[in-house]
């Protein structure tokens, strides 16, 4: 066993080297302060036939870290939680660009929190942990790798400042690396001074950061790396007489296939035309006429962009494409927005609720409620597939959360909890930014005064020392380009930013040029978003009203009533929302319309009034609850029920269900209150 001590800025790291899970084929026991965490990496020697990376990276919380036994009926670990899924796509896209193209042999890396002291940042740790159980394997091509945090407090960046001291922070700056390479960004900001510039220096900031990271990871590490296994990689497949006969008698019709925009049109093109090349060269395999023609397909693609200035679709570098936005499209939802972008189509719903439908969080922190929830979904037939919707997927979370991180600093103060939902439509390029754009409308069309967000994807294509930045890249671009970038903010300052990067790294001219390319498309897209929000007509009549009602702390009880009673029956009669706030000594009662807010407030002020008790022989109009075979059961108007027993009911008025009717009025008068059950006579 070897032990590793490190102190990088603002984190002291230590490393137990053949300590545990010797079996793996690489692993770690990570110590940082109070939180231990075991990263381990397995590896299948038998190849896959894929043509993919088939990676795994699973982050996995344990609850007796923090001492907790896991809630709900089942007491053990099960699905994960949105934290763990996130994080694992955090690793996963950091570490997947190190792996050599023919790379085919099945990888899992798995971390597991064992210990956490409720301060250390764990997405950074677990990068670590992961990226240094994978540099010390057998596998003989990774680099050293590392993150870090940048936060900016009172005007001043801070670094791997603990997870309670960045909840002052107006930035949250997630960069990884290797050596002097950027590999991916994640980005939060809630500062309106946050320009182009500063989020610059900030990532240059991360990158120094990260150098003298893996300065100290390859000097104290590497000596302990494991022996290299013999791993071949799967070689690429080149045929250059097939390449050749394409590039030389299908050219025209390659361009003519690229122009298609949808990617199930491009598709059914290129399948058509490698089965015409193979019924004119059978001695050719057709799975080589695809491998070429997708080769050729991937060139022309680039060459259009870096020497002709000209995409597929005839768009310039920096043109967006066709925009239109329709508001409120949904008659019986809160409020909507269809935003249009090309062939990527969201439509974003917005609904309002009372606290009492915040979401639940519970993570190893202790939890809270989160009163601003974005949930994205990505039906098949988005993109033309024939596929079953099923559970969320890490796509479709990380999307969604890239969404709410650009849109929740920009949400005034509200008592309400909002849930966005984006519905992908149609695709091709960027839903993710269309939702930014849709969901900043709709929380508009509810009638919040949000400061309008949109967000644009950026690409670029790479050729030696030339390049060329791209603006609103479509799919095709994203497949064959070298950079998704995904930019998101107001028309000052950014939001949210995720980057990540198919190259070994990012030069700081280029990432400079992107994100002022894409503040000029962010700007565009806002005007056009501007005009739509003021053609805006509100669905006031289903917006939710809320009102606050200061109410003594000596009186709340008589407004839960015993066993819940009195405020189950305000919810139930008025079709309100009730919540209760004993320290500020009021409620906020929400309501569906205007009349049944005013109705349950009046009903409640009454209630807690010096008055507000009944007397005997006080004659109110009650309303007839229900009618039992010894008596009628009336609400008072006051809170609680009353009973008018049979024997206080004339003969001549009985069989009572002939003479009552549930919902009448009826007119009686207050005879006694025995045991706190109040007695009726008829007046």
């Amino acid at each position: 066993m070897h032990q590793i001590d490190l102190a990088l800025t603002n984190l002291t790291e230590q490393y137990k080297l053949d300590y545990v899970a010797r079996q793996a084929c690489g692993s770690v026991w990570y110590r940082s302060g109070g939180t231990i965490l075991l990263a381990s990496v397995a590896v299948d020697e038998i190849p896959t036939d894929d043509d993919f990376l088939p990676l795994v990276v699973q982050y996995i919380h344990k609850s007796y870290a923090v001492r907790k036994i896991p809630g709900g009926f089942i007491k053990r670990e099960g699905k994960p939680s949105e934290f763990e899924t996130l994080t694992s796509r955090i690793i996963d896209r950091t570490l997947r660009p190190l792996f050599p193209v023919g790379y085919r042999y099945p990888t899992q890396i798995t971390i597991l929190v064992l210990s956490y002291d409720g301060i250390s940042d764990l997405q950074v740790c677990a990068l670590h942990a992961a990226a240094n159980a994978l540099l010390l394997s057998s596998l003989d091509f990774i680099p050293p790798v590392s993150s870090v945090r940048i936060g900016k407090v009172q005007g001043s960046f801070v670094i791997n400042h603990d997870k309670q001291a960045m909840l002052e922070s107006s930035l949250d700056l997630y960069v990884a690396g290797s050596k002097g390479d950027i590999l991916m960004i994640e980005m939060k900001g809630s500062d309106e001074s946050l320009t182009e510039d500063e989020l610059m220096a900030a990532i240059a900031l991360a990158k120094q950061t990260i150098q003298a990271d893996c300065t100290q990871y390859e000097a104290k590490l590497i000596p302990h790396k494991s022996s290299p296994k013999p791993l071949p990689l799967a070689l690429t497949k080149t045929h250059p007489h097939i390449y050749e006969h394409i590039a030389t008698h299908y050219s025209n019709d390659v361009r003519q296939a690229i122009t298609q925009m949808s990617k199930s049109e491009r598709n059914s093109e290129l399948e058509s035309l490698a089965k015409d090349i193979y019924a004119k060269n059978p001695i050719w395999e057709l799975e080589s006429i695809y491998d070429m023609l997708g080769l050729y397909k991937k060139h022309q693609v680039r060459a259009m962009i870096l020497q002709e200035h000209r995409r597929a679709d005839g768009r310039g570098l920096e043109e967006v494409r066709p925009i239109s936005i329709e508001t409120n499209v949904l008659p019986c939802a809160h409020s909507s927005a269809l935003f249009t972008r090309g062939q990527t189509q969201a439509l974003v719903v917005c609904t309002l609720g009372s606290e009492n439908d915040a979401q639940i969080q519970e993570d190893l922190s202790g939890g809270g409620k989160e009163r601003f929830m974005f949930h994205y979904n990505f039906p098949g037939f988005s993109v033309g597939e024939a596929s079953m919707i099923g559970g969320v997927g890490r796509r479709e979370l990380g999307h969604g959360n890239l969404a709410k991180k650009a849109l929740e600093s920009n949400i005034p103060p509200t008592k309400h909890t909002i849930r966005l939902v984006s519905e992908i439509l149609e695709s091709n390029g960027s839903s993710s930014m269309a939702s930014v754009c849709g969901g900043s409308l709709a929380l508009r069309a509810c009638g919040l005064d949000n400061p309008l967000v949109a967000g644009v994807a950026m690409g670029l294509v790479i050729d030696g020392k030339q390049y060329a930045v791209l603006t609103d890249i479509m799919g095709l671009e994203d497949h064959d380009g070298d950079m998704d970038f995904k930019i998101a903010g107001t028309k000052h300052a950014i939001t949210a930013m995720q980057m990540d990067i198919k190259l070994g790294g990012i030069s700081p001219d280029i990432l400079h040029d992107a994100l002022h390319q894409a503040k000029r498309a962010r700007i565009h897209i806002l005007e056009q978003m501007e005009q739509a929000a003021q053609a805006i007509i509100p669905h006031t009549h289903l917006l939710p009203k809320s009102e606050y009602l200061s109410i003594p702390s000596h009186k709340i009880p008589d407004i839960i009533g015993q066993g819940g009673k009195v405020i189950k029956d305000i919810i139930e009669r008025f079709k309100v929302s009730i919540d209760i706030e004993r320290e500020n000594e009021r409620i906020c009662i929400q309501a569906d319309c205007a009349q049944n807010l005013q109705n349950a407030k009046a009903f409640i002020t009454q209630l807690v009034s010096p008055n507000a008790h009944y007397e005997i022989g006080e004659e109110v109009d009650g309303t007839i609850k229900r009618i039992m075979d010894f008596g009628v059961f009336i609400s008072l108007p006051r809170g609680n029920d009353g009973l008018l027993h049979i024997s206080k009911i004339p003969q001549t008025m009985q069989p009572l269900g002939q003479f009552f009717r549930e919902g009448d009025i009826i007119r009686c008068a207050i005879a006694g209150n025995p045991k706190g059950k109040i007695e009726l006579i008829l007046c």
